[in-house]
């Protein structure tokens, strides 16, 4: 079995590819560059593909000049949670986009799945992560192409500290791993998804890697 796996070089996309291969899938790595200001992140998704030993591909697909969010630049990253945060960095049909691609090109060599690291953490605030968005999304392009390939998200229920510590179980690299929204040399610690990381090794008890600016 194949599975096409979306990597973002991030902490849950790392655990997700690290679990596919765990459970025996043969794992084809996927980064794409829609044009996000944290590119940084594609350094990690690579250094990431590289310690698992799995095939790692990086497409350009520059449409964050069309996306107004924060994170393809079209003003500053915020401070604060998600919940506080929301209105500016949701990225429009991100996603569906982006799996649209991957899925494709799981068609294209023959792959049985795609798979992404959606999760419960996520669900509340950003549509496209929800399970009924998963299963719309799969059954879409299915019809579309007339083939058999899935689209799922393994952690789709459950919560980022969850992600944390079944990373840990697996040995997952989660060191070099990078979530920063404002891609600076280090993480910025108070921008939403570094808020989320920190507040997931907490709640998980596992020790926190992560180089810290604040």
């Amino acid at each position: 079995m194949k599975a096409v796996a979306l990597l973002s070089g991030g902490l849950d996309s790392t655990v997700l590819a690290s679990y596919l291969k765990a459970v025996g899938y043969d794992v084809e790595a996927l980064t794409i560059l829609y044009g996000q200001r944290h590119a940084r992140e594609v350094e990690a998704a690579a250094a990431v593909a590289a310690n698992l030993g799995v095939p790692h591909r990086v497409v350009e697909l520059p449409v964050g000049q069309l996306l107004r969010s924060t994170l393809t630049g079209h003003g500053e990253v915020p401070a604060g949670t998600y919940k506080e945060a929301i209105a500016s960095t949701v990225v429009p049909a991100r996603n569906a986009i982006l799996l649209s691609v991957a899925y494709g090109y799981a068609v294209s060599i023959g792959a049985d799945l795609v798979a992404y690291a959606a999760h419960a953490t996520d669900g509340p605030h950003y549509p496209d992560t929800t399970p009924e968005f998963v299963a719309k999304m799969s059954a879409a392009l299915q019809e579309g192409t007339g083939t058999k390939v899935r689209i799922e998200a393994p952690f789709v229920c459950l919560q980022k500290y969850q992600i944390v510590k079944l990373g840990a179980a697996l040995g997952a690299p989660l060191e070099i791993t990078w979530s920063c929204y404002r891609g600076g040399d280090k993480h910025c610690g108070v921008c939403p998804t570094c808020v989320e990381r920190k507040k997931a090794f907490q709640l998980a008890g596992v020790p926190d890697p992560t180089v810290w600016e604040v």
